[in-house]
């Protein structure tokens, strides 16, 4: 004998069921530092890489940070939105574009370092920022770019033509 489908119930309200508290909540965005950054707007790939090794450069765990932007390129904040391990890091779009939201972003610059020094993109980090796009265009905050820094050198995925 062949089983029906199970309907879904209909919303309905029980006589006597209890009560449910819901929170009221607020958000604010805490400064916990800031920093000059002499040429006030982000214009290239190097200029983002810059920005990112003096806070992620030489870590010795891949860290993701994000460097919200106005309409001008100006950076307005940065988060470390994941540390992982030698090798990887968790990266999830609700944490990145938290960050993004909250600061009113126009588009953000994602950077995460390679403490092996070795720049090369990886299959991960190629997947990721595929998310992260889409992520940015259903919430209309652009993805300049993904930049990648160890030691000295650099890589940008818009560059590479991974970002276009």
């Amino acid at each position: 004998m062949a089983r029906q489908p199970q309907r879904a119930a209909a919303f309905v309200m029980p006589e006597k069921e209890s009560r449910k508290r819901v929170d009221l909540v607020r958000l604010k965005m805490v400064r916990e530092s800031s920093t000059l950054y002499e040429p006030r707007r982000i214009e290239s790939p190097k200029a983002a890489a810059d920005l990112f090794r003096q806070f992620i450069g030489d870590a010795d765990r891949e860290q993701m940070m994000v460097c919200c932007l106005d309409v001008r390129n100006q950076p307005t904040c940065l988060h470390v939105t994941s540390i992982g391990t030698l090798a990887a890091a968790a990266v999830h779009p609700r944490e990145v574009f938290k960050t993004a939201v909250l600061a009113n972003a126009a588009s953000i610059i994602v950077g995460h370092n390679h403490p092996s020094g070795d720049c090369a993109p990886s299959r991960e980090d190629i997947e990721v920022t595929s998310r992260l796009r889409e992520a940015g265009r259903v919430l209309g905050i652009e993805v300049l770019d993904h930049v990648i820094v160890g030691g000295a050198a650099h890589v940008s995925l818009r560059e590479q033509g991974i970002v276009a």
